[in-house]
């Protein structure tokens, strides 16, 4: 079983770095702002405004962003642009066969994006996804216009690149077996964004965690439920063994 398991395991890996390898870059680590409620509300409102409007987020109620600080009239206000109903779903109005026109298949379902991308709950799901948002470049090859270097022949456009201005990849040649390879280098700005890099960057981590958090609301609870659970047995243990010691010392 121990083989089987350290097998899995292995294969898992390999198959996580065999998907970073082919993209062509390094995944970037991306921060962890499932707690700070700021963050949140600002990343609701990036998938609101750039990411409903083709995908659809079905498994989640808009009722649910008053988890993460926002008043139901804040949610009606500023956020419920695809229905008259704070308790309705985030659905979308795209029909599915000219999506697929548009870009070669229907935009998956963002519910659980972060999840399904990470391995088992241990791959990088957050970190492809921070990566992913903030390497388009622009591709006249492309139908749409746009590549990305994190999922190279993407189909989707980079609908964010208004905030990012364009960008386009460096790179460097290198001989690695007797064999020329080009490695990623770095950026070149082509066009300025509404946002500086770092601006944006900021942005995408706020963006990722709100994609984090809607694929589970009850993370964060359940973690911070099983400290106190594992604080409580911790304690009991201590007192149990103590009453025994107590219990026990009189008789030989």
């Amino acid at each position: 079983m121990k083989k089987i398991i350290l097998a899995l395991l292995m294969g898992l890996s390999v198959a996580i770095s065999s998907h970073a390898a082919s993209s062509g870059i390094a995944w970037d680590k991306a921060p962890d702002k499932t707690n700070d409620l700021e963050a949140l509300q600002s990343g609701a409102k990036t998938f609101v405004n750039y990411c409903l409007n083709c995908h659809a987020a079905a498994f989640m109620r808009y009722n649910r962003l008053k988890d993460i600080g926002l008043t139901e009239q804040e949610i009606k206000d500023n956020l419920l642009f695809t229905t008259d109903k704070v308790g309705d779903t985030m659905k979308v109005s795209v029909d599915p066969r000219q999506a697929k026109e548009w870009f070669g298949g229907n935009p998956p379902d963002l519910t659980l994006i972060a999840r399904s991308r990470s391995a088992v709950g241990m791959g990088p799901g957050a970190d492809y996804l921070y990566t992913y948002l903030r390497t388009y470049y622009p591709d006249d090859t492309k139908p749409t216009g746009w590549n990305n270097l994190a999922f190279p022949n993407v189909g989707m456009p980079h609908v964010l690149w208004e905030l990012q201005g364009m960008r386009a990849p460096v790179f460097d040649t290198i001989e690695e077996h007797g064999h020329q390879t080009q490695v990623f280098k770095g950026w070149t700005q082509l066009t300025p964004g509404t946002l500086t890099q770092a601006e944006f960057d900021n942005e995408m981590g706020n963006l990722v965690s709100y994609l984090q958090w809607m694929a589970e609301p009850a993370a964060n609870t359940r973690v911070r439920v099983g400290v106190v659970v594992l604080l409580f047995l911790g304690l009991l243990t201590l007192f149990t063994w103590r009453l025994n010691v107590a219990f026990w010392k009189d008789i030989k």
